[in-house]
């Protein structure tokens, strides 16, 4: 059996459609169909029912999707285990962060933390929030660098994973300004038409984020636009189309030049922390050291 076939897997039993799955997987369908083909002549039964109306799990796929992330983790682990005993361990360390980090903060921290104990060779994959749990619930990474609620937790706040606040951050409701500064919409007035609302798509940390606070549940919203991107929701804003919930290390620029306001008062802005997400499994000395060198 290949690891990439559990891989394979796990992205049909969360789509449940060949093509996506297949996309997502970065492969074509053909072959993508053969490698799960390959998985179940491996495991002696099949895992889907094709059909055409789409695909579900036979009880044997349910079975397996139960265990396939923690089996793929654990794999993972122990072959960077098994290297770190042959002294044959790679000095890299894996970041995953959701876009917004990536673009802002990451890069700012990275460099201070370098300055403090060289960290050697650094990947980074960016995505949205779901992808990104994604790939730490399959060992992909050693590090998730994420925006955080205490209201609204993600898959990773669960015994295999621990966390450290690294930073703090505010959403805030953001709108272009008028001639006068102004945002060009206001939460605290009555308007006689719904304010253009530009919203986070449900893969989105800072949507799960923000949809569970009242503020956006207002009936003054009119949600006119969705995108799993605050830079994309950023540029639309700037672009007069409408207000969004932003993080502040986002637009700080902005605010400080006058191109976008608050379009509410205190009362709608969300405060949340940017915390680090690793796996309570080992993760080789140049993690180990980064991580102690953060929670103590």
């Amino acid at each position: 059996m290949e690891l990439t076939w559990l891989d394979d897997f796990t992205e049909l039993a969360e789509k449940l459609n060949f093509s996506r799955a297949a996309e997502a997987r970065h492969v074509t369908q053909p072959a993508f169909s053969r490698r799960i083909q390959s998985l179940e002549a491996w495991i002696g039964t099949p895992l889907f029912v094709r059909s055409t109306h789409g695909v579900t799990l036979t009880a044997a796929g349910l079975h397996l999707r139960s265990r396939a992330d923690a089996m793929a983790r654990d794999l993972r682990q122990l072959r960077a285990e098994t290297l770190e005993v042959a002294g044959r361990e790679t000095a890299a360390l894996s970041f995953t962060a959701t876009h917004a980090l990536s673009f802002t903060f990451f890069p700012k921290w990275i460099r201070d933390q370098e300055r403090a104990s060289p960290l050697g060779t650094i990947n980074l994959i960016s995505d949205s929030m779901a992808a990104c749990e994604q790939i730490m619930l399959r060992g992909r990474a050693q590090f998730l660098l994420c925006h955080a609620h205490r209201d609204t937790p993600n898959r990773l706040e669960t015994a295999a994973f621990d966390s450290v606040v690294i930073g703090k951050d505010m959403l805030l409701p953001l709108g272009a300004t008028d001639a006068k500064g102004a945002a060009l919409w206001s939460l605290d007035l009555a308007a006689k038409t719904p304010i253009p609302y530009l919203a986070y798509s449900a893969d989105s940390g800072l949507g799960r984020i923000v949809a569970a606070r009242p503020p956006a549940k207002s009936s003054a919203l009119d949600a006119v636009f969705t995108s799993q991107l605050a830079a994309t929701l950023h540029s639309l804003v700037l672009a007069r189309r409408g207000i969004a919930w932003l993080p502040q290390s986002l637009v700080q620029d902005d605010l400080d030049a006058g191109r976008l306001a608050a379009a509410g008062g205190k009362a709608w802005r969300i405060p949340v922390e940017i915390r680090l997400f690793r796996p309570r499994a080992h993760q080789g000395r140049a993690a180990e050291a980064l991580w102690t060198r953060l929670v103590t």
